[in-house]
């Protein structure tokens, strides 16, 4: 164990011990004082592969966005939020933990062949929130390991409910499964003996348990809402946590009937029903009559891979603003301000130590990245961004301070094939863009801002330099001796519909 770790779990038996002799048995953690305001139940949504360009709030017209856009007209509208990863594993660790993937040694992507993920004694948002009374609950994609010690369960989380990484992955054959699992498409119990796997055919988990091979990912959106709302109405007693990851948009798309428009493309589908789950969600949390008591975070994990980044330069992958700069809303009746816009740096890194504050939560002993946020979402006169240079480390790195956007490399040599700008690129070492007066990052002005790049260039190396130097472990995950291997499978899938139009980009 890293000797900056305790045993989180040793810690909350000594704080629910310790809480219940100083309250007296059956008060509750949270009944230190009558007088003290209610903490606000947390319900955080977290869309993969959503782009800036997906949502009626920052301008589209298709798809449609009604519900989203009336939360933006109820709440406030974040319009420069970063995430900590242009891909999915990274950018979850750094939304749970306030940290840096790479300071928690985590891989950008991990693999149902992957044999590490995230440490159990990282502090998540579930941990910190766990040990001061809340429920919690994860329902949707996980992707920060798909075995003990790493499963939801082992994070924080009273209960688990979803598929464990992306949904074009396959089926890793040392997972447990349920006794009476549902079994589809023609798999058989011995097909799942013999080690079966296969490409999009993705395992749904309850628990640490596969209750559906292959899940049937046309209902999944429709089913994560389902149990979320059940979840809101049989704990709006007490404080509650909802880590609500959806799986869609990522590819391979699939939308419930209800949605399966034949006139529009399957992308927008595929965000209207996310767009619809929104709004029952909003439903469920007025009609159990705690919309004052609730705080509603909703974002994206990285840039659009099939729908629109738009405005912004480049898609999912990039470390550009269309891979990292996501759709944003924060949404509280009466403590945050309706129809309010927020153009200040903020980060996916900040959600813990704001939420920290807000729940009377306890931030962990070592180094976190994120700052509490809590001026800016309540609209606190003056309040500024806490980060006088939010620095990434993810590919070959980025640096935001204020309206400048840095990187420490040549336009064109970061070898990604998910930048959209198609004219003559800078010869210039670096780069910097104004993204107030050039928001699609168009032109590089680094030669006439000597001043400004050698800041953020020192900021930049300031920040790997510490983080390499302070990283903690990852944990190997615990599988079988003999199970069968979970390796990529050679073939696609033969019993799972595939979309034929679109490329298919495993993991990422």
């Amino acid at each position: 164990m890293h000797p900056l770790f305790y045993s989180k779990h040793l810690l909350f038996a000594v704080i629910v011990v310790g809480a219940s002799l100083a309250f007296g048995a059956g008060t509750g953690v949270g009944a230190a004082n009558a007088a003290d305001p209610p903490r606000p139940n947390v319900i955080l949504i977290f869309i993969d592969d959503m782009g800036y360009g997906d949502v009626g709030f920052n301008g589209a017209t298709v798809p449609q966005t009604p519900n989203l856009d009336r939360m933006a007209s109820e709440g406030m509208k974040f319009t420069d939020f970063y995430v900590g990863c242009a891909v999915c594993s990274g950018s979850r660790a750094a939304l749970l933990t306030g940290c840096h993937y790479e300071r928690l040694s985590m891989d950008a992507v991990l693999f149902p062949h992957s044999t590490h993920g995230l440490h159990p004694d990282e502090v998540t948002i579930a941990d910190m929130l766990k040990l001061t009374g809340y429920d919690t609950s994860c329902i949707g994609k996980w992707h920060l390991g798909h075995l003990p010690p790493c499963l939801p369960t082992d994070q924080g989380f009273d209960s688990y409910f979803g598929i464990p990484y992306s949904n074009d992955m396959w089926r890793d054959p040392a997972n447990k499964i349920v006794d009476g699992v549902e079994l589809r498409l023609g798999v058989t119990r011995d097909d799942l003996a013999s080690g079966h796997k296969q490409k999009d055919a993705v395992p749904l988990m309850r628990g640490d348990e596969i209750v559906e091979y292959p899940a049937d990912q046309s209902t999944v959106t429709k089913r994560y809402t389902e149990e979320a709302i059940r979840y809101i109405n049989q704990s709006r007693q007490s404080p509650f946590f909802l880590y609500l990851p959806h799986t869609m948009v990522h590819r391979p798309l699939a939308v419930s009937p209800a949605f399966d428009n034949p006139q529009k493309e399957l992308i927008t589908n595929a965000i209207e029903e996310v767009d619809w789950s929104v709004g029952e969600i909003l439903s469920a949390v007025k009609a159990a009559g705690i919309q004052d008591n609730t705080l509603i975070l909703f974002t994206s994990d990285n840039g659009a891979a099939v729908g629109s980044s738009l405005p912004l330069r480049a898609r999912k992958g990039s470390v550009y603003d269309g891979g990292i700069r996501e759709p944003t809303l924060m949404w509280w009746p009466g403590k945050i301000a309706a129809g309010s816009i927020c153009k200040e740096v903020a980060a996916s890194i900040d959600v813990l130590p704001t939420l920290a504050g807000l729940c009377g939560g306890e931030l962990p002993s070592w180094k976190i990245d994120g700052k509490d946020i809590w001026p800016l979402m309540s609209g606190e006169a003056g309040a500024t961004s806490p980060h006088d240079a939010y620095v990434l480390m993810h590919g070959p790195g980025a640096v935001r301070s204020g309206k400048w956007k840095f990187y420490p490399w040549q336009e064109g040599k970061s070898k990604s094939k998910r930048d959209n700008t198609r004219k003559a690129r800078s010869t210039f070492p670096v780069q910097l863009y104004d993204t107030v007066a050039d928001i699609g990052e168009t032109t590089n002005v680094a030669e006439d801002h000597p001043e400004v790049v050698q800041r953020l260039t020192e900021a930049y190396e300031t920040v790997v330099a510490e983080i390499n130097q302070n990283r903690r472990p990852n944990a190997e995950m615990i599988r079988p001796s003999d199970a069968f291997s979970p390796r990529r499978p050679r073939l696609p899938a033969k019993n799972v519909p595939q979309n034929k139009s679109e490329k298919q980009n495993v993991g990422v």
